[in-house]
């Protein structure tokens, strides 16, 4: 679909889960501070004058930053959707096999940058101390995205919407046990806020009959319930990564490892199907037009994590659908309901309250550095400079 932790100065850029705790590396503590001005209860309208000032207060550069780019990721991911259906309507439907090319393009691009940077020695070392790490993160990406392609062919639409939606309690869950995290119950308030957005999507999708049909319910809730722990613990276990490590070397690694697990699984479970696929110049130009799609988002989304946070990502994503339908009016010449509109609203107000107490800044702090093991002797300060 996109905390930052403050480490001891002695022997840990290493990355290491025994060193995560809420002691090592925590949130600033939202619950009882606010840069925000406070509201006034003297009253009615000292009220409204305090909530005005607290309204234009957020309005900082950084949050701004945060709601367009959420809003470009959840644009991209529109088009990444919309490249999918065409390739499944000119008889393209191979998903582990479509993931692929995107992964190449990831490490073709990462992935000599950063043995550029490290030296192929460095790299090497990389590999050999934190590519576990890097695997494990790649392996619960990859197979959250497939079995949630899986569970549409099970269940309905509304129930692929509504389940989906627990990647974010997920994510939440796991930046609270690995990072620290706190949040203020208006964060609570906004994630709610979010969500009943989503439910009026869903409500407008049933509506107007795009539900689906459940052909076995079951087994597509269970798909989709394990695709969304899935995706939320590696959107928050790629916001720990990227808030300690270069983006280089976090992309780098996906691209790697991501290239060899969809290869993997392709190879083993659509072998057959490649040579029943439709390959022509249009499939080319849709591939062509998704590998490049998939880079651009994860260099975007991994900035966004040091911006903003991972579960704040994740409510982004949520007006989706409403791009959806507005390249449906485009392309497939889709009748847009009017609650579609009212959703997409709701969507953004809970945006918005998500901030209203507390700031992107206090989201957490980065502390970008490379390995120690292949920094050597250089001083922090130095480390630092060559991680930029």
């Amino acid at each position: 679909m996109l905390g930052s932790e403050k480490f001891d100065t002695a022997g840990q850029e290493d990355l290491s889960f025994k060193s995560i705790s809420a002691q090592s590396l925590p949130y600033e503590d939202q619950s009882h501070t606010s840069r925000r001005p406070p509201l006034s209860l003297d009253s009615p309208s000292a009220f409204f004058k305090s909530l005005f000032s607290r309204f234009v207060s957020l309005w900082s550069r950084s949050f701004a930053l945060a709601l367009f780019n959420g809003q470009m990721l959840s644009l991209g991911l529109t088009v990444m959707s919309v490249l999918t259906t065409e390739l499944v309507m000119h008889g393209w439907v191979l998903p582990s096999t479509q993931t692929f090319f995107p992964y190449v393009v990831l490490c073709s691009i990462y992935t000599p940058y950063t043995i550029y940077r490290y030296g192929f020695v460095g790299w090497c070392k990389l590999i050999i101390r934190d590519g576990w790490r890097y695997f494990g993160l790649i392996l619960l990406d990859f197979e959250g995205g497939f079995l949630y392609v899986k569970a549409f062919g099970y269940t309905d639409l509304m129930s692929c919407a509504l389940l989906d939606a627990w990647n974010i309690p997920v994510c939440m869950f796991v930046c609270w046990l690995l990072i620290g995290v706190r949040y203020h119950w208006t964060q609570i308030l906004g994630v709610l806020v979010c969500v009943a957005g989503l439910g009026l999507l869903v409500v407008s999708d049933v509506v107007t009959n795009k539900n689906g049909e459940a052909h076995r319910r079951g087994e597509g809730d269970g798909f989709m319930i394990a695709a969304a722990t899935l995706y939320g613990t590696a959107n928050a276990l790629e916001e720990v990564f990227v808030r300690k490590s270069p983006i280089y070397e976090v992309l780098g690694q996906m691209g790697m490892w991501g290239m060899i697990v969809s290869a993997t699984q392709a190879s083993i479970l659509e072998h057959k199907l490649w040579s029943e696929a439709v390959w022509n110049q249009k499939t080319f130009e849709l591939l062509a037009g998704y590998s490049i799609m998939v880079p651009i988002g994860y260099t975007i989304q991994m900035k966004f994590f040091r911006l903003a946070s991972s579960p704040y990502f994740n409510l982004n994503l949520l007006t989706s659908d409403f791009y959806s339908l507005l390249f449906g009016l485009l392309l497939f010449h889709y009748r847009p309901y009017w609650l579609y509109f009212v959703a997409f609203s709701v969507v953004i107000c809970g945006l918005i309250v998500y901030f209203c107490h507390a700031t992107p800044e206090e989201q957490g702090k980065n502390d970008v550095k490379i390995p120690k093991y292949i920094a050597g002797s250089e001083t922090s300060d130095e480390v630092r400079a060559l991680s930029a």
